[in-house]
């Protein structure tokens, strides 16, 4: 079973997203816990909470006319989490009564979903999502892409782009696989 094999770009040690042992240290990156972003013109960047525990458990980056959300999950060493959480994605979608096909995207295997929402103005109800991951060194790096990205070639390269920027800082203390890396909120310029 190919289960414990790590899915990431080949070039992805050069071209992201990076370890933080790979990262360039003299880019002014946006330390964010687990993930450093780096700014970018046209980006917006949002924290998302969880109410209960106030847990930042999301950054949602707006980019391109497209939305990224990323989430750094701490890995085995020598194996990797895409494979079973492309499953447990498709198994979510199908549930909620969407369709889902994995394809081979520039970040390797991805999966394109169309999601039953909740019927807005426009009544149509269902939202194109393309679920893209990459295993690192001990981590693993989860991206949902929504808006122009899914569908817009030129949008899809530039949140492509922005998410091969982004480094995962795992740190050295032992966490269990699948658990969400902390994130914090970034300094803000002239605090301590």
């Amino acid at each position: 079973m190919s289960d414990d094999v790590k899915t990431a770009p080949a070039d992805r040690a050069s071209n992201g997203p990076f370890d933080e042992s790979e990262a360039n240290p003299v880019r002014p990156y946006i330390d964010l816990g687990g993930i450093k972003v780096l700014p970018r013109e046209g980006l917006n960047l949002r924290l998302e909470v969880e109410e209960q525990t106030k847990r930042i458990v999301a950054v949602g980056l707006d980019y391109a006319g497209s939305t990224l959300q990323v989430q750094p999950f701490a890995a085995p060493r020598s194996t990797g989490l895409w494979e079973e959480t492309r499953e447990q994605i498709r198994q979510q979608v199908r549930q909620q009564g969407g369709r889902v096909e994995e394809r081979e995207g520039p970040l390797g295997p991805e999966l394109l979903a169309e999601v039953p929402v909740i019927a807005g103005a426009d009544g149509s109800g269902k939202r194109l999502a393309r679920f893209v991951g990459v295993d690192g060194p001990r981590w693993f790096l989860r991206g949902v892409i929504g808006g122009a990205a899914t569908s817009d070639i030129e949008a899809a390269a530039q949140v492509e782009d922005l998410f091969r920027s982004l480094v995962v800082v795992r740190g050295g203390s032992p966490m269990p696989p699948r658990d969400l890396i902390p994130l914090k909120m970034p300094a803000t310029p002239g605090s301590a």
